[in-house]
């Protein structure tokens, strides 16, 4: 069994933290959470910025906002794996939904 020194990546203590949020989360919340999306603006400079890591030519601060947006990226995508767990649950439990 990993101990938590053994897993103190960012991704796991989040995933340890949102675990038991994800048997708590209310559906409206769940629901919400799979509704959330980087804004036009923010994609454009993901993707900029994407462009510019494949030629080798981001700067410092460029460096910075990639890391960035890849720390909010994975808890989001973390934050959505957890509210879609929570509504499969929810269907299961309560049969098929239409």
């Amino acid at each position: 069994m990993q101990t938590t020194q053994e897993t103190a990546t960012e991704s796991a203590i989040w995933d340890r933290l949102l675990r038991s949020a994800g048997q708590t989360l209310s559906l409206e919340a769940a629901r919400s959470l799979l509704r959330l999306e980087f804004p036009s603006e923010d994609k454009d400079r993901m993707h900029e910025l994407a462009a510019k890591a494949r030629e080798g030519s981001l700067t410092t601060v460029e460096q910075e906002a990639i890391r960035s947006y890849e720390s909010v990226g994975n808890l989001l995508a973390l934050m959505k794996s957890k509210a879609r767990q929570r509504l499969k649950i929810a269907s299961s439990s309560n049969g098929p939904s239409h």
